[in-house]
């Protein structure tokens, strides 16, 4: 565990890069998050790290706050693992939701339907929530399917919309702007802002995706 300032109010905790680091990551966040240290403004898990956001003029100084992380992550990993939720999202890999489905297929050299079935049948795990809000990257993509991401983003990609970028596959809580090869959409919403968490879901989440028709899709609710 190593601890690195960021800026004048934030301290960064690299939590070491071998396989098991994404448990570490969600097991610190959720000790922090439960019983948070006084003066602490936000939690943010990433990849290999957590970042604390404090109150630099009425919280604790950055030794203190350090040492008091320490002992979370201590306390934590001594006492319980914080099991990882399993969530399953539907998505429907109709053409209309699917525009780079045929570049990802012949960049993989299979056909649509080959790509469909490796995706759908994956098992992720979401390593980072952000770039918009709720927005999980989730490893584990099945090497055959990583493709480049578009040369020129689009300006506006549908909210719900399934993607991969590079070795990682995502979905669009929101509409925005965006890169990755989009190839489905789910129904479900990823983020909604009077929720408590807005989020639905978090660094260290297990995710599946389920194949749904169109008619599904348009049913759902």
């Amino acid at each position: 565990m190593r601890f690195a300032p960021l800026g004048d109010a934030a301290v960064t905790v690299e939590l070491g890069t071998d396989e098991e680091v994404c448990d570490r990551v969600r097991t610190l966040t959720q000790a922090l998050a439960e019983e948070p240290p006084a003066g602490i403004v936000d939690v943010v898990p990433a990849y290999t790290t957590v970042t604390v956001f404090y109150d630099a003029a009425g919280g604790p100084d950055y030794e203190a706050l350090c040492r008091e992380i320490e002992r979370r992550a201590m306390t934590a990993t001594a006492t319980k693992e914080v099991a990882a939720r399993l969530i399953e999202i539907p998505v429907c890999y109709d053409p209309e939701f699917a525009p780079d489905l045929a570049r990802v297929a012949g960049q993989a050299r299979l056909d649509e339907d080959a790509v469909i079935a490796l995706h759908g049948g994956g098992d992720y795990r979401v390593r980072a929530v952000g770039f918009s809000p709720g927005f999980p990257y989730l490893d584990g993509l099945p090497e055959k399917l990583h493709t480049p991401r578009l040369d020129t983003p689009r300006t506006v990609v549908p909210a719900g919309s399934v993607g991969i970028g590079g070795a990682q596959t995502g979905v669009y809580p929101l509409a925005s702007p965006g890169g990755w090869n989009l190839i489905g959409r789910t129904p479900l919403a990823l983020f909604d802002a009077g929720a408590t968490p807005p989020a639905r879901l978090r660094v260290g989440d297990r995710v599946r995706f389920k194949t749904i028709t169109r008619k599904e899709f348009e049913s759902w609710k």
